[in-house]
C-alpha cells in the first residue's frame, strides 16, 4: 500500500481501485478518485472511459469492473501488470503485458518514476468527482441511511478492521468506507459469497485482539451464518456487528426494481404464505421481520439493539465500543426501497451510468 502510494504521489497520476483493491492508498488521499465498476463513482468512470494510458496492476477485469467490454478504457494505452500470465489480456486485450509481482512491479516503477505535466487532466478529473460526488438518494424519514451509519463508523473507529458481507450493504461499505493506514476493509468480492461478513470478523478479531472489529451485514446475509454468533460468544469476542436491515434482499431487489419492472420475486424477507404473490409496494400492513434480531442475539448471551432514528446511531456505536467481553448486535433499520447508485445497467458502458432518478431502458 505505502508503496502505491508513493508511486502516485511521486508521478502524480490519479488512482482508482475495485472494490477488492480500495484501501490500497488511503481513501482521504488528494490523489484518489474512487471505484470503477458497476457501482463505481461517476469521476472513477470517466477518467477510466476517458484516459489514454492505463496503468493497471493486479486487477481481473472481471465484468463488474468493466462493463461492455468492447467499450472500456477505448482511447487508451493498457499497461497490465499481473504475477499470473493467464490473467493478462483474458478479459481485455492489454498493449503492454509484464508479468510480475506487484510490489516488485511498483517498486521498479518507482526507481524510474518522474513527476508529470498533467495538472489539466487532474483538473478535469477532480471536476467529475466534484460534479456526481457518491450521495445516497434521501428517501428516509428517519435519517438512517446507509451513508449515516458509515460515517459515523467513520468518525468514531480510528483502528479498526471492518468486514463486510455481501450485497447493497456491501456496496455501500466500498463506496463510504474511509480506509487508511489503521483502517482496513475485508470484503468477499472474487465470489460474493453471502455470510462471509461475520465470521470473518471473527477472524479479524482473533487475529488483532486490540483493534475494534466491526462486520457490515444485510439482514439476509447474517442470517447465513448466525450460529457463529456462539463461537464469538464462548471465545468472549467484542466484535460490533452491524445490520443494516431493509426487509430485503435488497440487491437483487434493486434489480428487480430497475430493470424488471419491479415484479419482486423471493426477494421480501417479509412475505407470508398469506401475502398476495404480486406484492411490489411495501408497507405499514407488511408482516413482522423474522427473526427478532434483538431477541436473537439475547439468546445467545449478546447484546443487541435497534436503531431507528438518526441520531441514535452515534449513542448505539459508542455503547457497542464498551462491550469488551461479548458482540454486539446493532440492527439499523433503513429504507426499505435503499438504492446503490450509480449503477451502469448489464451490459452498458462505463460512461452509461444511471446516476438514480432516470428510469432504466
Amino acid at each position: 500500500g505505502t508503496e502505491m502510494t508513493r508511486l502516485a504521489e511521486k508521478t502524480g497520476i490519479p488512482v482508482i481501485t475495485t472494490i477488492m483493491g480500495k484501501g490500497a492508498v488511503p481513501t482521504n488521499h488528494p490523489l484518489y478518485i474512487g471505484n470503477l465498476g458497476i457501482h463505481g463513482s461517476y469521476g472513477a468512470n470517466t477518467a477510466i472511459s476517458e484516459c489514454d494510458v492505463l496503468f493497471s496492476i493486479g486487477v481481473r477485469f472481471n465484468d463488474r469492473i468493466t462493463g461492455k467490454v468492447s467499450e472500456f478504457a477505448k482511447k487508451a494505452v493498457i499497461i497490465h501488470v499481473d504475477i499470473d500470465p493467464a490473467s493478462i489480456s483474458r478479459n481485455i486485450e492489454v498493449k503492454i503485458p509484464i508479468v510480475a509481482d506487484a510490489k516488485n512491479a511498483i517498486l521498479a516503477l518507482l526507481d524510474k518514476a518522474v513527476p508529470l505535466e498533467i495538472a489539466a487532466w487532474k483538473k478535469q478529473i477532480n471536476f467529475w468527482k466534484q460534479q456526481h460526488p457518491l450521495e445516497i438518494e434521501q428517501k428516509s424519514e428517519t435519517g438512517v441511511t446507509p451513508l449515516a451509519i458509515i460515517n459515523e463508523i467513520n468518525n468514531i473507529f480510528d483502528n479498526a478492521v471492518i468486514t463486510t458481507d455481501v450485497g447493497q450493504n456491501q456496496l455501500w461499505a466500498t463506496q463510504f468506507l474511509e480506509l487508511t493506514k489503521s483502517k482496513q476493509m475485508l470484503t468477499s468480492g472474487g465470489l460474493g459469497t453471502m455470510g462471509y461478513g461475520f465470521p470473518a470478523a471473527i477472524g479479524a478479531k482473533l487475529g488483532n485482539p486490540h483493534r475494534d472489529v466491526i462486520a457490515i451485514c444485510g439482514d439476509g446475509g447474517i442470517q447465513m451464518n448466525i450460529q457463529e454468533m456462539a463461537t464469538a460468544m464462548v471465545y468472549e469476542l467484542p466484535i460490533i456487528i452491524c445490520i443494516m436491515n431493509n426487509g430485503y434482499l435488497g440487491n437483487v431487489r434493486q434489480w428487480q426494481e430497475m430493470f424488471f419492472q419491479k415484479r419482486y420475486s423471493s426477494t421480501c424477507m417479509r412475505y407470508r404464505k398469506s401475502c398476495s404473490d404480486t406484492c411490489n409496494t411495501p408497507s405499514e400492513c407488511c408482516p413482522d421481520y423474522i427473526p427478532d434480531f434483538i431477541s436473537l442475539a439475547k439468546s445467545y448471551g449478546a447484546s443487541g439493539m435497534r436503531v431507528q432514528k438518526k441520531e441514535d446511531i452515534k449513542t448505539a456505536l459508542l455503547e457497542a465500543k464498551k462491550n469488551l467481553k461479548a458482540p454486539t448486535v446493532i440492527e439499523f433499520m433503513i429504507q426499505r426501497e435503499e438504492n446503490v447508485l450509480p449503477i451502469v445497467p448489464p451490459g452498458n458502458a462505463l460512461k452509461d451510468m444511471m446516476m438514480g432518478g432516470e428510469e432504466a431502458k
